[in-house]
């Protein structure tokens, strides 16, 4: 019998959407043809592959109105906020526009005895599992410049974002980029792990979970297969003793609540310096407040449903257990909060690192909020996580930010500002948040690899 993946909508609990599972052995036959098409692919000139590619990223921009209806259905985001095109285009006409200079050769030496040279060669087929919370944006990350690179691309997305992956796939054909070198597939969980077994990529860029990222490191265990991951975050705001307070409280509490809180990069925890206590914590409940719960499909929503109700239900239980060990809740339940996938945005104090509210991932619109004194401690606290992704720091002081920043274990420091993915600079983790890097230079670097040339002339 053939699995159905089904898309169950967080505005009213239905099936939106419905796509029949591919069996193993057709599975394998499309992933061939891939293989077997990237080789003509990456012999078209670079300038080529890269017009192809952003016509397709045009095509998707000319869709947005629909994509942004169809994204409030499947994963509950507002259309007052228009979707994803911003950053979505953003960040592939960035990567467009350094492909070139990413992609040029390393020159060692051009003289009358030797050719020394360093290319940048494609990988051949490139895996890309994306994510729902931002499915177009996370998915671009790596199908643009894996194509713009030469290599072939199979998107596999995530089932409650079922239709993304298909109207990428449907706009890039549009554009001119051949059906086999880009294709969608709808993928069960066991026949993409399997295709991984069998080595049947060169590289997997995955972002997701922690327990789904190793569920692909094992699956591909002894192929030697390159691997690109991003698992969760529990990222840290510290805000100092002359930090500018109103645009920390809304950028941090932004960065908290927006998408449900349902972001890779959101801000999860917040240490305070003393000084600043008591009025951000005001500034912060008052911004949770001012939120309205409701239907994604409604202009005055500003907050929606999570995407899941079993992502609400393990927000609500981080919070409850928070509160029975002393945590303090001080935003109201909304009566618009069904129990379900409808959550109240939450505002914690007196939390502490033995509460699982500041430990795990909770990927809601959810905030523990710790007094610190001092750089030091707010330091400890930072680093007292097995994730890694970003960190923000408020002060006026760039120096003594670029100092501490250089001490946080994470992935990139964000000095009065957050939850912003910069397409220049390397999106990458550490720890539980994973490993490699995408975006910038660094990300065409990990979707190629290095191919030397040692040429020796012939002697006159």
């Amino acid at each position: 019998m053939t699995k159905k993946l089904q898309c169950i909508s967080p505005v009213d609990g239905t099936v939106y959407a419905e796509r029949p599972a591919l069996a193993d052995d057709a599975a394998r036959a499309i992933v061939a043809r891939a293989r077997a098409a990237q080789r003509a692919w990456a012999a078209r000139p670079l300038q080529e592959r890269i017009d192809l590619v952003l016509e397709g990223v045009a095509r998707i921009g000319a869709e947005n109105d629909e994509i942004v209806t169809e994204l409030a259905w499947q994963m509950g985001r507002p259309v007052r906020y228009g979707g994803e095109w911003g950053g979505f285009n953003e960040r592939a006409t960035h990567m467009a526009s350094i492909a070139a200079a990413a992609l040029r050769d390393i020159e060692v030496e051009d003289s009358a005895r030797f050719r020394r040279t360093i290319r940048r060669e494609p990988r051949g087929l490139v895996l890309v599992v994306a994510p729902w919370n931002y499915p177009y944006m996370t998915a671009i990350n790596t199908v643009l410049p894996a194509l713009i690179a030469g290599n072939a691309v199979v998107l596999k997305h995530a089932t409650q974002t079922l239709l993304v992956g298909e109207r990428l796939a449907n706009a890039f054909h549009a554009a001119g980029v051949p059906e086999e070198v880009f294709q969608n597939l709808f993928l069960a969980h066991d026949t993409t792990l399997a295709l991984i077994s069998e080595r049947a990529f060169d590289f997997v860029n995955f972002t997701g979970s922690v327990k789904g990222g190793r569920a692909i490191e094992q699956a591909a265990a002894g192929t030697f297969t390159s691997l690109g991951l991003e698992f969760g975050g529990k990222d840290p705001g510290y805000v100092m003793e002359d930090a500018d307070l109103a645009a920390a409280v809304s950028t941090l509490m932004d960065g908290a609540m927006y998408n449900s809180g349902q972001c890779c990069c959101g801000i999860e925890r917040i240490y305070v310096h003393a000084a600043n206590y008591d009025a951000f914590v005001d500034g912060a409940v008052e911004f949770a407040e001012a939120y309205r719960l409701g239907s994604p499909l409604d202009e005055e929503t500003t907050l929606g449903p999570m995407a899941h109700r079993r992502f609400a239900d393990e927000a609500r239980a981080q919070v409850a257990e928070a509160v029975q060990a002393g945590a303090t809740a001080h935003v109201r339940i909304l009566s618009e909060d069904d129990g379900g996938a409808y959550l109240s945005p939450q505002v914690l104090t007196d939390v502490d690192h033995s509460m699982r509210i500041m430990r795990d991932e909770t990927f809601a619109p959810v905030v523990g909020i710790m007094k610190v004194e001092s750089d030091d401690e707010a330091l400890g606290l930072m680093n007292d996580s097995d994730f890694g992704l970003t960190a923000s720091l408020w002060t006026t002081d760039a120096e003594r930010a670029e100092a501490l920043g250089r001490r946080v274990e994470t992935g990139t420091v964000f000095m009065n500002r957050a939850d912003y993915l910069d397409p220049a600079l390397c999106w990458t983790g550490c720890k539980l948040t994973g490993k490699g890097g995408g975006l910038s230079e660094i990300g065409y670097h990990n979707l190629t690899r290095p191919k030397s040339f040692h040429l020796k002339k012939a002697s006159g």
